[in-house]
Protein backbone atom coordinates (compact mmCIF):
# COMPACT_ATOMS: atom_id res chain seq x y z
CA UNK A 1 0.00 0.00 0.00
CA UNK A 2 1.47 2.90 -0.84
CA UNK A 3 1.30 6.50 1.29
CA UNK A 4 1.69 10.08 -0.02
CA UNK A 5 4.84 11.75 2.24
CA UNK A 6 4.52 14.94 3.97
CA UNK A 7 5.97 18.00 2.32
CA UNK A 8 9.09 19.02 3.83
CA UNK A 9 10.06 22.41 4.34
CA UNK A 10 13.56 24.24 3.76
CA UNK A 11 14.03 26.62 6.68
CA UNK A 12 17.51 27.10 5.03
CA UNK A 13 16.25 28.78 2.19
CA UNK A 14 14.96 32.65 2.39
CA UNK A 15 12.38 33.87 4.23
CA UNK A 16 10.47 34.62 1.00
CA UNK A 17 11.05 31.26 -0.44
CA UNK A 18 10.07 29.71 2.77
CA UNK A 19 7.03 31.87 2.52
CA UNK A 20 6.12 30.27 -0.87
CA UNK A 21 6.31 26.58 0.65
CA UNK A 22 4.21 26.90 3.59
CA UNK A 23 1.17 28.56 1.19
CA UNK A 24 1.61 26.05 -1.88
CA UNK A 25 0.80 23.83 1.24
CA UNK A 26 -2.90 24.69 1.17
CA UNK A 27 -4.75 25.11 5.03
CA UNK A 28 -7.62 26.38 4.82
CA UNK A 29 -9.14 26.18 8.05
CA UNK A 30 -10.39 22.65 9.00
CA UNK A 31 -7.19 21.73 6.75
CA UNK A 32 -4.11 22.64 8.77
CA UNK A 33 -2.91 19.06 9.81
CA UNK A 34 -0.54 18.79 6.63
CA UNK A 35 0.99 21.79 7.27
CA UNK A 36 1.42 21.38 11.21
CA UNK A 37 3.23 18.12 10.52
CA UNK A 38 5.39 19.70 7.86
CA UNK A 39 6.05 22.78 10.38
CA UNK A 40 6.84 19.92 13.00
CA UNK A 41 8.57 17.64 10.71
CA UNK A 42 10.83 20.96 9.90
CA UNK A 43 11.75 21.63 13.52
CA UNK A 44 12.72 18.06 14.40
CA UNK A 45 16.88 18.76 13.85
CA UNK A 46 16.69 21.96 15.90
CA UNK A 47 18.51 20.50 19.05
CA UNK A 48 18.27 23.82 21.34
CA UNK A 49 14.33 24.06 21.03
CA UNK A 50 11.52 21.84 22.89
CA UNK A 51 9.02 20.99 20.93
CA UNK A 52 5.43 20.46 21.59
CA UNK A 53 2.01 19.17 19.45
CA UNK A 54 -1.47 20.12 20.63
CA UNK A 55 -3.70 19.22 17.41
CA UNK A 56 -2.44 21.23 14.99
CA UNK A 57 -0.44 23.43 17.24
CA UNK A 58 3.22 23.11 16.97
CA UNK A 59 4.80 24.95 20.43
CA UNK A 60 8.59 25.21 20.08
CA UNK A 61 10.62 26.80 22.65
CA UNK A 62 14.40 27.59 24.26
CA UNK A 63 14.68 26.70 27.96
CA UNK A 64 18.35 28.63 28.31
CA UNK A 65 17.58 30.11 31.75
CA UNK A 66 17.41 33.88 30.54
CA UNK A 67 15.69 36.11 32.73
CA UNK A 68 12.98 36.89 30.17
CA UNK A 69 10.58 34.71 28.00
CA UNK A 70 9.13 36.56 24.73
CA UNK A 71 6.14 34.68 23.27
CA UNK A 72 5.95 35.05 19.24
CA UNK A 73 3.13 33.47 17.35
CA UNK A 74 1.47 33.02 14.42
CA UNK A 75 -1.65 31.14 13.12
CA UNK A 76 -1.16 28.52 10.07
CA UNK A 77 -4.88 28.49 8.65
CA UNK A 78 -6.20 30.62 5.39
CA UNK A 79 -9.60 31.73 4.87
CA UNK A 80 -10.85 29.77 1.60
CA UNK A 81 -9.20 29.72 -1.90
CA UNK A 82 -10.44 31.18 -5.08
CA UNK A 83 -8.30 30.32 -7.54
CA UNK A 84 -4.98 31.58 -6.04
CA UNK A 85 -2.57 28.80 -5.37
CA UNK A 86 0.09 28.03 -6.34
CA UNK A 87 1.66 31.03 -5.55
CA UNK A 88 3.31 33.14 -7.96
CA UNK A 89 5.90 35.97 -8.27
CA UNK A 90 4.80 39.31 -10.23
CA UNK A 91 5.69 43.02 -10.29
CA UNK A 92 2.92 45.72 -10.11
CA UNK A 93 3.96 49.78 -9.87
CA UNK A 94 7.52 49.31 -9.66
CA UNK A 95 6.77 46.40 -6.41
CA UNK A 96 7.72 42.97 -6.50
CA UNK A 97 5.00 41.01 -4.77
CA UNK A 98 4.52 36.92 -3.81
CA UNK A 99 0.90 36.73 -4.96
CA UNK A 100 -1.42 34.12 -3.68
CA UNK A 101 -3.88 33.02 -0.72
CA UNK A 102 -2.18 33.07 3.08
CA UNK A 103 0.71 35.77 1.64
CA UNK A 104 -0.45 38.38 3.48
CA UNK A 105 -2.54 36.48 6.26
CA UNK A 106 -0.50 35.44 7.45
CA UNK A 107 2.58 33.06 6.58
CA UNK A 108 4.44 35.56 5.14
CA UNK A 109 5.01 36.15 9.42
CA UNK A 110 5.35 32.76 9.84
CA UNK A 111 7.78 31.87 7.26
CA UNK A 112 9.93 34.76 9.55
CA UNK A 113 9.60 32.78 12.62
CA UNK A 114 10.23 29.51 11.38
CA UNK A 115 13.42 30.48 9.55
CA UNK A 116 14.44 32.60 13.46
CA UNK A 117 13.13 29.94 15.22
CA UNK A 118 16.13 27.41 13.90
CA UNK A 119 18.28 30.04 13.53
CA UNK A 120 18.61 31.95 16.51
CA UNK A 121 20.20 29.16 18.96
CA UNK A 122 21.20 31.47 21.81
CA UNK A 123 18.84 34.27 21.80
CA UNK A 124 19.61 37.31 23.88
CA UNK A 125 15.68 36.36 25.98
CA UNK A 126 14.32 32.43 26.03
CA UNK A 127 11.72 32.35 23.16
CA UNK A 128 8.55 30.66 22.82
CA UNK A 129 7.24 29.87 19.23
CA UNK A 130 4.21 29.27 18.91
CA UNK A 131 1.98 28.32 15.07
CA UNK A 132 -1.49 27.42 15.99
CA UNK A 133 -4.43 26.64 13.94
CA UNK A 134 -8.41 27.70 13.32
CA UNK A 135 -7.56 31.21 13.47
CA UNK A 136 -9.97 32.08 10.87
CA UNK A 137 -13.15 30.85 11.85
CA UNK A 138 -15.29 30.36 15.40
CA UNK A 139 -13.52 31.48 18.40
CA UNK A 140 -14.58 28.04 20.24
CA UNK A 141 -12.14 26.64 17.17
CA UNK A 142 -9.27 28.85 18.03
CA UNK A 143 -6.41 26.98 18.06
CA UNK A 144 -4.36 29.61 20.69
CA UNK A 145 -7.35 30.06 22.58
CA UNK A 146 -7.42 26.15 23.14
CA UNK A 147 -4.00 25.85 23.98
CA UNK A 148 -4.82 29.03 26.60
CA UNK A 149 -7.42 26.12 28.25
CA UNK A 150 -4.85 23.28 27.72
CA UNK A 151 -1.95 24.30 28.91
CA UNK A 152 -1.74 28.15 29.51
CA UNK A 153 2.19 27.70 30.89
CA UNK A 154 3.09 27.87 27.25
CA UNK A 155 1.73 31.15 26.84
CA UNK A 156 4.01 32.35 29.74
CA UNK A 157 6.17 35.10 29.27
CA UNK A 158 6.71 38.87 29.59
CA UNK A 159 5.88 40.40 26.43
CA UNK A 160 4.29 38.39 22.84
CA UNK A 161 4.57 39.50 19.43
CA UNK A 162 1.41 38.36 16.62
CA UNK A 163 2.95 38.18 13.22
CA UNK A 164 -0.66 39.25 11.94
CA UNK A 165 0.16 41.74 9.05
CA UNK A 166 1.42 45.29 9.89
CA UNK A 167 3.11 46.19 7.18
CA UNK A 168 6.31 45.37 9.42
CA UNK A 169 5.54 48.11 11.61
CA UNK A 170 4.70 48.13 15.33
CA UNK A 171 0.59 48.16 15.96
CA UNK A 172 -0.41 47.75 19.88
CA UNK A 173 -2.65 46.16 21.21
CA UNK A 174 -6.45 46.36 19.62
CA UNK A 175 -10.17 47.54 19.32
CA UNK A 176 -12.53 45.12 20.82
CA UNK A 177 -15.34 43.51 19.45
CA UNK A 178 -19.11 43.28 20.12
CA UNK A 179 -21.61 42.15 18.31
CA UNK A 180 -26.01 42.03 18.73
CA UNK A 181 -29.30 41.74 17.60
CA UNK A 182 -31.43 44.13 17.79
CA UNK A 183 -35.13 43.11 17.35
CA UNK A 184 -38.66 44.91 16.76
CA UNK A 185 -41.87 42.85 17.14
CA UNK A 186 -45.63 43.65 15.22
CA UNK A 187 -48.30 41.60 14.25
CA UNK A 188 -48.84 39.76 10.99
CA UNK A 189 -51.30 40.14 8.42
CA UNK A 190 -52.25 40.35 4.76
CA UNK A 191 -50.69 43.15 3.30
CA UNK A 192 -53.91 43.81 1.72
CA UNK A 193 -55.00 44.36 4.89
CA UNK A 194 -52.07 46.13 6.29
CA UNK A 195 -53.90 47.95 8.76
CA UNK A 196 -55.11 44.76 10.66
CA UNK A 197 -51.24 44.00 11.60
CA UNK A 198 -48.36 45.87 12.56
CA UNK A 199 -45.46 46.16 10.35
CA UNK A 200 -42.26 45.45 12.69
CA UNK A 201 -39.64 46.27 9.77
CA UNK A 202 -41.10 49.63 9.66
CA UNK A 203 -40.31 49.79 13.57
CA UNK A 204 -36.44 49.19 12.68
CA UNK A 205 -36.49 53.25 11.49
CA UNK A 206 -35.40 54.63 14.68
CA UNK A 207 -32.57 51.90 15.29
CA UNK A 208 -30.97 52.74 11.56
CA UNK A 209 -31.68 56.58 12.36
CA UNK A 210 -29.49 56.20 15.97
CA UNK A 211 -26.80 54.37 13.90
CA UNK A 212 -26.14 57.13 10.87
CA UNK A 213 -26.25 59.92 13.60
CA UNK A 214 -23.94 58.09 15.64
CA UNK A 215 -20.12 59.72 16.32
CA UNK A 216 -17.64 57.35 16.81
CA UNK A 217 -14.88 58.19 19.49
CA UNK A 218 -11.41 58.45 18.79
CA UNK A 219 -10.04 57.00 22.30
CA UNK A 220 -6.14 57.53 23.56
CA UNK A 221 -5.07 54.68 24.81
CA UNK A 222 -1.32 54.30 26.76
CA UNK A 223 -0.43 56.72 23.84
CA UNK A 224 -2.13 55.39 20.95
CA UNK A 225 -5.43 56.87 18.98
CA UNK A 226 -8.00 54.05 18.91
CA UNK A 227 -10.85 54.51 16.42
CA UNK A 228 -14.22 53.08 17.20
CA UNK A 229 -16.91 52.35 14.66
CA UNK A 230 -20.39 51.08 14.86
CA UNK A 231 -22.44 49.86 11.98
CA UNK A 232 -25.63 47.86 11.33
CA UNK A 233 -23.71 44.61 8.96
CA UNK A 234 -27.11 43.05 8.51
CA UNK A 235 -31.11 43.38 9.01
CA UNK A 236 -33.95 40.65 7.86
CA UNK A 237 -37.47 40.34 8.54
CA UNK A 238 -40.66 39.51 6.67
CA UNK A 239 -41.78 35.80 6.01
CA UNK A 240 -43.39 36.35 2.42
CA UNK A 241 -44.07 38.90 -0.20
CA UNK A 242 -48.06 39.47 0.69
CA UNK A 243 -47.32 39.33 4.93
CA UNK A 244 -46.96 42.15 7.30
CA UNK A 245 -43.33 41.01 9.11
CA UNK A 246 -44.19 40.60 12.90
CA UNK A 247 -40.27 40.80 13.75
CA UNK A 248 -36.94 42.63 12.17
CA UNK A 249 -33.59 42.11 13.26
CA UNK A 250 -30.77 44.25 12.99
CA UNK A 251 -27.48 42.84 13.60
CA UNK A 252 -24.71 45.39 14.64
CA UNK A 253 -21.07 45.48 15.23
CA UNK A 254 -19.30 47.69 17.70
CA UNK A 255 -15.51 48.01 17.59
CA UNK A 256 -14.66 49.56 21.18
CA UNK A 257 -11.15 51.01 22.14
CA UNK A 258 -9.61 48.85 24.62
CA UNK A 259 -9.90 51.43 27.53
CA UNK A 260 -13.33 50.20 28.00
CA UNK A 261 -14.13 46.34 28.66
CA UNK A 262 -16.72 44.52 26.86
CA UNK A 263 -19.32 44.83 29.81
CA UNK A 264 -18.86 48.16 29.64
CA UNK A 265 -19.66 48.09 25.59
CA UNK A 266 -22.38 46.04 26.17
CA UNK A 267 -23.87 48.75 29.06
CA UNK A 268 -22.90 51.52 26.21
CA UNK A 269 -25.16 49.72 23.74
CA UNK A 270 -28.02 48.98 26.11
CA UNK A 271 -27.89 52.68 26.51
CA UNK A 272 -28.07 53.70 23.17
CA UNK A 273 -31.06 51.46 22.17
CA UNK A 274 -32.56 51.91 25.28
CA UNK A 275 -36.20 50.55 25.21
CA UNK A 276 -35.35 47.89 22.09
CA UNK A 277 -34.68 43.95 22.80
CA UNK A 278 -31.02 43.40 22.40
CA UNK A 279 -29.45 40.30 22.07
CA UNK A 280 -25.85 39.64 22.93
CA UNK A 281 -24.31 37.74 19.87
CA UNK A 282 -20.81 37.75 20.39
CA UNK A 283 -17.75 39.66 22.14
CA UNK A 284 -14.31 39.94 22.81
CA UNK A 285 -12.53 42.04 24.99
CA UNK A 286 -9.87 44.42 23.19
CA UNK A 287 -6.25 44.74 24.15
CA UNK A 288 -4.31 47.87 25.82
CA UNK A 289 -1.43 48.55 23.74
CA UNK A 290 1.40 46.86 26.16
CA UNK A 291 4.09 49.43 25.01
CA UNK A 292 4.98 50.79 28.23
CA UNK A 293 6.55 47.18 29.30
CA UNK A 294 10.64 47.44 29.56
CA UNK A 295 10.78 44.69 26.27
CA UNK A 296 8.45 46.42 24.08
CA UNK A 297 10.24 49.44 24.27
CA UNK A 298 13.59 47.57 23.59
CA UNK A 299 11.78 45.81 20.85
CA UNK A 300 9.98 49.10 18.99
CA UNK A 301 14.02 50.66 19.09
CA UNK A 302 14.88 47.47 17.49
CA UNK A 303 12.52 47.76 14.22
CA UNK A 304 12.11 51.26 14.17
CA UNK A 305 9.27 53.32 13.72
CA UNK A 306 6.55 54.43 15.30
CA UNK A 307 4.15 52.54 17.36
CA UNK A 308 0.25 52.36 15.36
CA UNK A 309 -3.19 51.25 17.11
CA UNK A 310 -4.65 48.02 15.71
CA UNK A 311 -7.96 48.70 15.12
CA UNK A 312 -8.98 44.82 14.58
CA UNK A 313 -9.27 42.33 17.20
CA UNK A 314 -6.72 40.08 16.90
CA UNK A 315 -5.48 37.33 19.66
CA UNK A 316 -3.05 39.43 21.13
CA UNK A 317 -6.51 39.88 23.36
CA UNK A 318 -5.71 36.56 24.72
CA UNK A 319 -2.31 37.35 25.71
CA UNK A 320 -3.49 40.36 27.07
CA UNK A 321 -5.89 38.58 29.51
CA UNK A 322 -3.26 36.83 30.54
CA UNK A 323 -1.33 39.74 32.12
CA UNK A 324 1.10 39.05 29.28
CA UNK A 325 1.74 42.44 27.22
CA UNK A 326 1.37 41.91 23.40
CA UNK A 327 1.52 43.55 19.79
CA UNK A 328 1.08 42.90 16.24
CA UNK A 329 3.72 42.86 13.63
CA UNK A 330 4.16 40.81 10.48
CA UNK A 331 4.78 41.56 6.77
CA UNK A 332 1.88 42.55 4.70
CA UNK A 333 -0.63 44.92 3.96
CA UNK A 334 -3.96 44.44 6.07
CA UNK A 335 -6.09 45.64 3.32
CA UNK A 336 -5.02 42.50 1.04
CA UNK A 337 -5.23 39.80 3.99
CA UNK A 338 -8.62 37.54 2.67
CA UNK A 339 -8.39 39.29 -0.58
CA UNK A 340 -8.87 37.24 -4.12
CA UNK A 341 -5.51 39.69 -4.90
CA UNK A 342 -4.10 38.26 -1.93
CA UNK A 343 -0.31 39.34 -1.93
CA UNK A 344 2.68 40.41 0.09
CA UNK A 345 5.36 43.37 -0.83
CA UNK A 346 8.52 40.85 -0.22
CA UNK A 347 11.34 43.49 0.87
CA UNK A 348 8.66 43.63 4.19
CA UNK A 349 9.16 39.77 4.72
CA UNK A 350 12.71 40.41 4.99
CA UNK A 351 12.44 44.01 6.60
CA UNK A 352 10.50 41.98 9.11
CA UNK A 353 12.93 39.10 9.44
CA UNK A 354 15.86 41.94 9.99
CA UNK A 355 13.80 43.94 12.76
CA UNK A 356 13.21 40.90 14.51
CA UNK A 357 16.54 39.07 14.52
CA UNK A 358 18.19 42.00 15.37
CA UNK A 359 16.27 42.60 18.48
CA UNK A 360 16.00 38.98 19.56
CA UNK A 361 19.96 39.03 19.39
CA UNK A 362 19.87 41.37 21.79
CA UNK A 363 20.32 44.60 19.75
CA UNK A 364 17.97 47.68 20.48
CA UNK A 365 18.82 49.54 17.39
CA UNK A 366 20.17 52.87 18.74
Amino acid sequence: MSTTASPVLDLSATSIEITRQLCDIESVSGNEKTLADAIEASLAGSDHLEVFRDGDAIVARTTLGREQRVVVAGHIDTVPLNDNLPTWFESADGVDYLWGRGTVDMKAGVAVQLKLAVELADPAVDVTWIWYDHEEVGEDQNGLGRLAANHPELLDGDFAILGEPTNSVVEGGCNGTLRIEVRTFGTRAHSARSWVGHNAIHDAAPILAILASYRPREVEVDGLVYREGLNAVGISGGVAGNVIPDECIVQINYRFAPSRSSDEAIAHLSELFSGFDITVVDRADGARPGLDAPLAQEFLAAVGGVAMPKYGWTDVARFSALGVPAVNYGPGDPLRAHADDERVDVTQITECERGLRLWLSGATGQ
